[in-house]
């Protein structure tokens, strides 16, 4: 009997130790599977990417390669002439920047109150929700619908006329849908306790939308106006119908008056201006990238520093 069992406990270790790699050879297997089937999905993921980040980066790099050298002080900072053959693009300039500010004056604040009504204040019923589905569905309409709209509201029946004030009241309407969308995610993200706790301190339903939760809304917010401002600034359809000029050099002096625009001068000088050089069409579209990735960038400095400022 002790043999046997002297005999068991010396065989024992041997049969568990010739297991024990098999079983962890089995188990293994699946894992290096899970594995290899994770390495294969990042790599498709990147693949994805590179291929949608990949056009934009050889269109911006073709851009600049052939726009730089038709960049100079002269070509900012004076007029067109010779039919827009010679010269600079200084009235474009001027009048796209003021047209992407009135827009952003104008689309901002009805934006943010219309998402402050429909979220804080609205009932849920049936036409907040159809009040929400037209809102959705401007968001996809193209914009020379919007520019023929602005044609018939504010040129023919406002008698604005083909001006400033025109082109930039219809892009606000453009964009207002983006804006308002945002907004609306911006503030339902701000924690319902804050709204509780403001309320049971006595402050009313405005003090507490002001100081309790706009403030935390706020980078949301100009996620919503950067993507509208860089859509009203590259826009052509909506400004021919209300208020770009073909050639007009000089400046604009009040509201109601025409101006060159940088979208629809590049679309002139490519398609109905002969024989003009290709720097010149280059480094326009160049002035248009660079002026919109400027605005694109001072709406992000301000959200990051909101942001820094406002946190839970």
């Amino acid at each position: 009997m002790p043999s046997r069992l002297g005999v068991a406990g010396l065989s024992s270790p041997g049969i568990e130790g010739s297991r024990m790699p098999l079983e962890t050879s089995g188990a293994s297997q699946p894992w290096r599977r899970a594995l290899r089937m994770q390495r294969l999905a990042m790599a498709g993921l990147f693949l994805m990417n590179l291929m949608a980040v990949l056009p934009a980066i050889l269109v911006i790099g073709m851009i600049v390669f052939r726009g730089l050298g038709g960049l100079s002080w002269n070509f900012l900072t004076t007029m067109p002439s010779q039919g827009m053959r010679a010269g600079g693009i200084l009235p474009a300039i001027v009048g796209t920047l003021e047209l992407v500010g009135l827009t952003t004056i104008f689309a901002l604040p009805m934006g943010v109150l219309s998402a402050i009504y429909l979220t804080e204040y609205a009932r849920e019923n049936i036409l907040t929700r159809i009040v929400r589905l037209a809102i959705v569905n401007l968001a996809g309409v193209p914009s020379v619908v919007y520019g023929l709209f602005g044609l018939g509201l504010f040129v023919v029946f406002c008698r604005f006329g083909t001006s400033l004030l025109a082109g930039a009241l219809t892009l606000a309407i453009m964009i207002l849908p983006v804006i308002i969308t945002a907004s609306e995610e911006a503030l339902r993200s701000v924690p319902k306790s804050f709204r509780d706790v403001s309320l049971s301190l006595g402050a009313s339903r405005w003090q507490t939308i002001r100081h309790a939760v706009l403030p935390f809304a706020i980078p949301g917010i100009m996620t919503g106006t950067i993507l509208g401002i860089g859509r009203a600034a590259g826009e052509t359809a909506p400004i021919l119908f209300t208020v770009a000029a073909f050639y007009l050099p000089r400046l604009p002096k009040s509201l109601f008056d025409q101006a060159m625009v940088l979208p629809y001068h590049l679309y002139v000088i490519s398609t109905q201006i002969p024989n003009i050089p290709e720097t010149q069409r280059y480094g326009t579209a160049l002035v248009l990238l660079l002026l919109v990735l400027s605005m694109n960038m001072l709406a992000v400095v301000l959200r990051a520093r909101f942001r820094r400022k406002r946190q839970w």
